[in-house]
């Protein structure tokens, strides 16, 4: 039977870790991509493909490797004739964890236990609607019904966070920013120039060099702080590290300002002191720093002139992650300014670097760097488990903080399962194979600790 209660639990002990342990444990989701203002406004769905196939390029790539047209992905076509389009995809995604996802999310939201596909696709979508349009599947009722008490958003520091203080009338969980400066740090981008008037009007600094960034932000920063804020994140993509002078970041900053072109090596050297700039705030706030490395992005510039970023365009980056990045630890280091940190890569061969580098900066807090979990291409069972191997290879993975979303749908929390149901394949292999004791009091803890407990007093929201 599909996604039957055991589903990936192969072993004994897996079974009572699961269902004893992780089954029922809450959700912190501390890195998605929701909507504050639809959080807060509450509204119900159209209908199944706006839940599922609006802004879901996780959905649309697969779409299009199975000859869809662009019309039923991102195009103004049929409501139906995209859930269809997408239910033939279905059929042909076995092995793919959207396959798993898919169903549990008709099982676990909507007690739909049909396998989906073109034959079924009118009755699930008939059957889903129908519940869509209750008041049980308003946007915060999804939210309640999966267990979840914390969310941290994806929150630009320009933002006003209005819809955040809105929510603090929400009783059953918490609405929280995450602070997402990649706009202030990307001097190479388009736009630049015109978004530092706008970081400096919300934090009410006129924006003429480089300590007036620093200034804008460190305003900004405790505001979200004022507001909840415990986190950053940043989508760094590819790491450089360049030493500065100010001289030298105010004559960067002054080009910028005037639209002339930088150098790499100047790209490099504003990067660099800006986050190092960040840095030393998010260690005097006791803030949490996720770096998210090596995505690369928009890698089709016909369709990104077409569809804009973010619609299923990236893949991920080789780029050299440890030296960059071990130079700006260690330059921090000396300052005492390493805040904890999550270093997430979208390589899986960046793990080992990524974990054994992280083992030179643990210090005064319980696992104070952590390697973030199997993110974007590596959220699949593979991805997941050597992220887990190679945490409890280089480090000890009964301190980690366990998974995040990353998503922006609301009915995304059942990965939860997915990512729990894998943990407890996993150390029940290692009782079998006689690694860990055959303990389940022990087991159990360690289950519970990394599926919330671990997150809850990791992250101090």
């Amino acid at each position: 039977m599909l996604l039957n209660d055991d589903f990936l639990l192969g072993t004994d002990m897996a079974k009572k870790l699961f269902h004893n342990h992780a089954k029922n444990m809450p959700i912190i989701d501390f890195h998605c991509h929701l909507n504050p203002q639809e959080i807060y406004e509450d509204l119900n769905f159209a209908s199944i493909t706006e839940v599922w196939l609006k802004g879901d390029h996780y959905k649309w790539r697969l779409m299009r490797a199975n000859g869809v047209p662009e019309n039923l992905i991102t195009g103004d076509g049929d409501d139906f004739d995209k859930f269809y389009a997408w239910a033939g995809t279905v059929e042909k995604a076995l092995g793919n964890p959207l396959y798993v996802w898919t169903h549990l999310e008709l099982k676990r939201f909507f007690n739909i236990d049909l396998v989906l596909s073109r034959e079924t696709a009118r009755e699930v979508y008939d059957r889903a609607n129908a519940l869509l349009a209750t008041a049980g599947f308003s946007r915060r009722s999804l939210i309640r019904s999966s267990n979840v008490t914390a969310i941290c958003t994806t929150d630009d520091p320009a933002d006003d966070l209005h819809f955040h203080e809105l929510l603090k009338s929400e009783k059953a969980f918490t609405v929280v920013p995450a602070f997402r400066p990649d706009k202030a740090i990307n001097i190479h981008a388009a736009g630049f120039a015109d978004y530092l008037v706008t970081l400096g009007t919300s934090a009410g600094v006129k924006i003429g060099a480089f300590a007036d960034i620093v200034a804008a932000l460190s305003a900004r920063v405790d505001f979200f702080h004022s507001m909840g804020g415990r986190l950053s994140d940043h989508a760094l993509d590819t790491v450089v590290y360049a030493e500065s002078t100010e001289a030298e970041l105010n004559t960067i900053v002054s080009a910028a300002l005037a639209g002339d072109s930088l150098s790499s090596t100047q790209i490099a050297q504003y990067r660099t002191a800006i986050l190092k700039a960040l840095m030393r705030m998010y260690t005097v706030k006791n803030w949490t720093m996720q770096l998210h490395l090596h995505a690369l992005r928009n890698t089709n510039r016909r369709m990104l002139d077409i569809l804009g970023p973010d619609t299923g365009y990236d893949g991920m980056n080789d780029r050299p992650v440890a030296e960059p990045l071990a130079a700006l630890f260690d330059s921090m280091e000396l300052e005492d300014s390493v805040p904890r940190t999550m270093l997430y890569s979208l390589n899986a061969n960046d793990y080992m670097p990524l974990a054994t580098l992280m083992g030179s900066y643990q210090k005064d807090t319980v696992q104070k760097m952590q390697l973030g979990s199997a993110w974007w291409h590596n959220d699949t069972r593979t991805g997941m488990r050597l992220q887990l191997q190679t945490f409890a290879d280089e480090s000890l993975l009964s301190n980690f903080v366990g998974m995040l979303t990353d998503s922006r749908s609301f009915l995304s929390y059942p990965r939860h399962e997915y990512f729990r149901r894998i943990l407890c394949e996993l150390i029940g292999e290692w009782v079998e194979l006689g690694e860990v004791p055959d303990d389940e009091a022990i087991l159990g803890r360690m289950v519970e600790d990394i599926c919330y407990n671990n997150a809850h007093n990791y992250f101090g929201l």
